[in-house]
């Protein structure tokens, strides 16, 4: 793998909600990530302009806002994800089968198949664990729930999902090769685990299968953001 190619996989998390801040990593890491994601509390502190901002330095954006209501509003929320130009966006699997459907036949209408942003499906959050799902009436084991649901992303069209590393093989194995898989709970050599309770190095998780990891304490923490960013590239390379 080529460092470009590998580089091309690190999504960095834009844990900011100030827009001066987006500024600024969006001119830092603009050549040494391939993605940035806006997330809830950045894009309610400062809407679509940040995706502008970010788009303004060459970059690309993943907009994790995690749509779950009804089948017409998710739909039409993503189709503003999408004319807004982000390369990835979500919505909960959790969501139904309907839902899911809905979204994606709404966005095939409107781009005719022309290029858009690829949609995921968020499976079992990587923060969520078996005593997690228990509590709210899942009995089925963290894995099983995660290829369930998965393989009706991937039933009602969707193009991907997000999932924890761990699990990568496994929805290889029920959803195929051209199904993108999306990983945070993602951790370089040097760093720690934080608050993420599935996790694997970058090198790890490309090894088993996923196409981009959310990495950003690692970098955002780091003494040098540039270089951190460099070496999980390197690291991704390497493995």
């Amino acid at each position: 793998m080529t460092r470009d190619e590998a580089r091309a996989k690190i999504i960095f998390a834009l844990d900011v909600n100030e827009f001066s801040d987006v500024e600024k990593w969006a001119d830092l890491l603009s050549p040494h990530v391939g993605m940035f994601k806006v997330g809830k509390q950045l894009y309610t502190a400062c809407g679509p302009a940040v995706v502008r901002m970010i788009q303004k330095y060459g970059g690309e954006v993943f907009l994790d806002l995690k749509y779950h209501d009804i089948p017409n509003t998710v739909a039409m929320a993503s189709l503003e994800a999408a004319r807004m130009g982000v390369k990835l966006f979500n919505l909960h699997a959790l969501g139904g089968y309907e839902m899911m459907a809905k979204t994606v036949e709404t966005l095939d209408k409107e781009f005719k198949g022309e290029e858009r942003g690829k949609v995921l499906a968020v499976t079992i959050l990587t923060s969520s664990n078996e005593q997690t799902l228990q509590e709210v009436g899942i009995n089925l084991p963290v894995p099983e729930m995660v290829v369930k649901l998965a393989s009706l992303a991937k039933k009602a069209g969707i193009d991907g999902v997000v999932a924890s590393p761990q699990e990568v093989p496994l929805i290889r194995e029920a959803c195929g090769n051209d199904f993108l898989i999306v990983t945070p709970g993602v951790r370089p050599a040097f760093a720690a685990a934080d608050d993420q309770k599935r996790i694997m190095t970058p090198a790890e998780a490309v090894k088993s299968g996923a196409d981009y990891l959310v990495i950003g304490r690692p970098i955002a923490a780091a003494p040098n953001p540039a270089e951190a960013a460099q070496a999980i590239v390197a690291e991704i390379v390497a493995g």
